[in-house]
């Protein structure tokens, strides 16, 4: 299983970004795909979440109304729109896959947002 992010960078605070995973060596109907980010000094927490099947989504509370999950399932790829974007939300963001019976066990490189005030 290989997951490859691509998307990160700077930004100031209010702006948007578009993060990327594309997912490969999975049959993504039996799987979910999320999004984590871990900041300096902190514990790696959920972001969002999708069920390749389907579409349903999950987000943390921090998040919600301004970050959207989605996924092209032509390009087995997942995206996070991410928009009004705090500096809060500066972190290394990571892609996750998890078969639907267990946990996120894939994971990507990461990629690093910066949001500037």
């Amino acid at each position: 299983v290989q997951l490859v992010e691509s998307g990160g960078g700077l930004v100031q605070a209010g702006g948007s970004l578009r993060l990327s995973c594309a997912a490969s060596g999975v049959t993504l109907p039996y799987y979910r795909l999320g999004w984590f980010r871990q900041a300096p000094g902190k514990e790696r927490e959920f972001v969002a979440g999708i069920i390749w099947s389907g579409g349903s989504t999950s987000y943390a509370d921090s998040v919600k109304g301004r970050f959207t999950i989605s996924r092209d399932i032509a390009k087995n790829t997942v995206f996070l729109q991410m928009n009004s974007l705090k500096r809060e939300d500066t972190a290394v963001y990571s892609c996750a896959a998890g078969h639907l019976s267990f946990q996120y066990e894939y994971w990507g490189q990461g990629t690093q947002v910066t949001v500037s005030s």
